[in-house]
Formats: C-alpha cells, structure tokens, sequence
C-alpha cells in the first residue's frame, strides 16, 4: 500500500494530472505547467511515484533533432487503482471548487 506522503496535495495535484490524460505519455515539463509545481518539487514526486509503481517512466525514442531526449510519465494501473482511491476517499482533487465537487461526484 503506498505510503500516506502520496496524499500530499502536490503529489495528489499530480496524480489528478496524470489521471485525466489516460495512458497518454506526457513530460514532465508539461506536468510542471499544468500543476504549478516547480522542478524541485515535480521530479521528487514523480521518481517517488515511480519507485513505488505508480508510474511508468520511459524516455522520449525520437527526439528531434538537436534536443535530447525528454523523460516520460504515465500511471500504471496501480496508479490508477491509488488515484481511484483517494478520488473515492475524498483526498484526489486538483485542488479547486470544481475538482472537490468532481471527487464529490457533483456536477457543476
């Protein structure tokens, strides 16, 4: 069972991010964007999150030209079942009015 740090509202903010886009592959340059978190903090969480199986890393196959390649995030299913739960208990908003009411199952 993960660790109750994954409950911190920035690791939380991070799992709701990564949860909307599916299985999409994203990076965590546009995690940062999204989730308002500076690098410090982002790249801590998301190798947590990795270490503990909720997330699967890979890196970018074709860069293009002249950029290295970007490290990519996505949940795994376990990520998915732990973002489930917090959702459920309440605890997997993005932080606004409008995602405690999503978590809630509020529409509006």
């Amino acid at each position: 069972m993960p660790r109750r740090s994954d409950r911190s509202a920035q690791t939380i903010r991070l799992l709701v991010a990564l949860g909307r886009e599916g299985q999409r592959w994203r990076y965590g340059y546009d995690l940062g964007k999204e989730t308002g978190l500076k690098s410090g903090s982002l790249y801590p969480i998301l190798i947590r999150l990795a270490d503990r199986g909720l997330l699967e890393t890979d890196w970018e196959s074709e860069p293009p030209r002249g950029r290295p390649p970007r490290h990519l995030y996505r949940l795994t299913s376990a990520g998915g079942a732990h973002l489930a739960l917090l959702e459920e208990s309440g605890h997997g908003t993005d932080g606004t009015a409008g995602g405690r009411r999503r978590a809630l199952g509020i529409a509006g």
